[in-house]
């Protein structure tokens, strides 16, 4: 059995794409995966340290200014075509696995052209243009939302959620104390726990270094604050980073030391809320404006109306997000009815679903032929 497993970019793909890996082979022992990334893009990085060889793209996204990376992006893509191409009629997949990213659409194009099963799973509530034409020819597609037949044929859905690494998320419950330790917090303070993506979200780092003075008067709060690897030089030197109540890392590798350490979780609202439904904790989502078909508002409020979390637009962050923090903190009620809501929304098993999928749509395509 021979997979490919194209897509990433971000964290957010990147993760779940792994999560979807190791449930194959947990079902699978024999199975031979291959991921197909972008070149310098997380993927590059990660899945290798995950176990999994991976070929890379000459591929990257269009901007949406005039710009030199908009000029050779013809020549971006048809070069990735080309590639994928070569890809896919050397290792001969029995099934192509998009995850979204630069490097989905050529490959599973490629895929198609050669009549080889394709499989998508679309994170958002909102599917961007490439998922929404490779629809076209999938055979399976593993949403995370419902109501996305609006968008992809019906008899095609399955209803998976989104996977998150099974490794990283276990036994999530007994961990606060050694979360705590691990980033050198105290047990008596409430914690909150900010973190943009992989990559780092500026709105996130300019709203907690614009906070010093809340911080200062609330020391009985303490923050934990991934500014991502992007920005740290940029803000590590900033009058907040430099506060005893704040933990300032470019990086978070334990994300589920980070999870359990926290009280209140703020971050972004794209794969990420995946991980949040899973640990249950209330969190505040703020939506990047800087993402096709504004879709990471459309999640967030996709939870909102389930009282599931609440959000603060990026233009308001700076003002408004350290005081609505605050606010939920200060209210027992609403951290517990948040924390619930946002748990019962968790999909736990959604890996292992969509593993499945991609297992079930091999052995019927060996006994058609």
């Amino acid at each position: 059995m021979k997979i490919i497993i194209s897509g990433g970019g971000t964290g957010g793909h990147v993760f779940p794409a792994i999560a979807i890996a190791d449930a194959i082979k947990k079902l699978q022992p024999e199975a031979d995966i291959l991921f197909v990334g972008a070149k310098g893009k997380i993927e590059m990085e990660k899945v290798p340290k995950a176990g999994y060889p991976i070929e890379g793209l000459w591929i990257s996204g269009f901007q949406r200014s005039l710009t030199l990376r908009n000029l050779m992006f013809p020549f971006k893509l048809a070069h990735s075509w080309w590639r994928a191409r070569q890809i896919v009629r050397r290792f001969r997949p029995d099934v192509a696995v998009g995850v979204g990213g630069y490097a989905s659409g050529p490959t599973l194009n490629a895929a198609g052209a050669f009549g080889i099963p394709t499989v998508l799973q679309e994170q958002n509530s909102y599917p961007g243009v490439t998922n929404k034409i490779l629809a076209k020819k999938a055979s399976k597609i593993c949403v995370a939302y419902d109501g996305m037949e609006k968008f992809f044929p019906k008899e095609k859905i399955v209803l998976t959620g989104n996977p998150v690494r099974a490794a990283v998320f276990k036994n999530l419950g007994n961990k606060r104390e050694e979360g705590l330790a691990h980033f050198g917090l105290e047990k008596n303070k409430q914690t909150i726990f900010i973190f943009g993506g992989s990559l780092g979200a500026r709105t996130l780092n300019e709203a907690m270094a614009a906070g010093t003075e809340i911080l200062k008067k609330n020391p009985q709060v303490q923050l934990l604050w991934q500014c991502g690897s992007f920005y740290h030089e940029q803000f590590k030197n900033c009058e907040t980073a430099q506060l005893p109540n704040v933990k300032m890392l470019p990086f978070i590798d334990r994300m589920d030391l980070a999870y359990t350490a926290a009280d209140l979780v703020i971050g972004r609202a794209g794969g990420s809320i995946w991980e949040m439904c899973l640990v249950g904790k209330p969190a505040i989502l703020v939506p990047s404006p800087n993402v096709a078909e504004d879709h990471q508002t459309k999640n967030a409020l996709a939870l909102v109306e389930k009282d599931a979390a609440l959000m603060v637009k990026d233009a308001a962050a700076k003002d408004e997000l350290l005081w609505a923090a605050l606010e939920v903190l200060k209210n027992k009620e609403l951290q517990v009815r948040l924390g619930e809501n946002i748990k019962a929304l968790a999909r736990p098993d959604a890996a292992d679903m969509i593993a499945k999928q991609v297992i079930d749509l091999v052995k019927r395509n060996v006994q058609i032929k």
